[in-house]
């Protein structure tokens, strides 16, 4: 069933271990009829490629704000306005900041800050000490309270070697999400 028929996506990366289970995720979006761009920072890149990620989405990565392929030079608007939800996986605790705190300093920051109405999710991505720092868990409220959706995190082993809070959810467990996010509100757009 193609649950994310006619859905455009962006997919944004950042730095973190976890970002090869992004790759899963985009496979399997796609499966689900979505259309997915994505956008990565350059720590993203230092744990997976965009060649990767070009060739397992079929489109351009994009990883600078000032990326000149778009005909007005504005991916960080483009990229927004053309979609359906934006998912930042991993979030990471630095990400999580810039984004409680309004900064925009990468393209990925930017994209987020100028989304207009597109819906984001995030799906953390840390160490469990980074997780329960009293900063990390005030900026995650405060995205909740500013309408980001959070998904996750889940507790299990580290690739630092510690067991606790803060893995990202698995793959499957993603796209699950992503289907229900869109189930749900295509029933309260219908009145249900």
């Amino acid at each position: 069933m193609l649950d994310l028929a006619n859905k455009r996506l962006v997919f944004g990366l950042t730095g973190g271990i976890a970002c090869y289970k992004v790759a899963e995720l985009l496979r399997r979006a796609k499966d689900h009829g979505a259309t997915v761009d994505v956008v990565m920072t350059s720590a993203a890149e230092q744990f997976i490629t965009p060649v990767t990620m070009q060739a397992l989405s079929g489109r351009p990565v994009f990883t600078n704000l000032w990326d000149a392929r778009p005909s007005d030079n504005m991916a960080h608007i483009q990229l927004s306005r053309n979609a359906d939800a934006i998912l930042i996986a991993p979030a990471s605790t630095d990400f999580i900041a810039k984004l409680a705190h309004g900064f925009a300093d990468d393209l990925l920051s930017t994209l987020c800050v100028a989304k207009g109405h597109c819906p984001l999710l995030i799906a953390p991505a840390m160490n469990r000490e980074m997780w329960a720092h009293p900063a990390t868990q005030r900026n995650v409220e405060r995205l909740r309270q500013d309408g980001v959706i959070v998904l996750g995190p889940d507790s299990g082993d580290q690739a630092c070697g510690e067991t606790g809070d803060g893995r990202m959810l698995e793959p499957q467990q993603l796209l699950s999400e992503l289907i229900a996010f869109f189930s749900r509100n295509l029933l309260r757009a219908s009145g249900s």
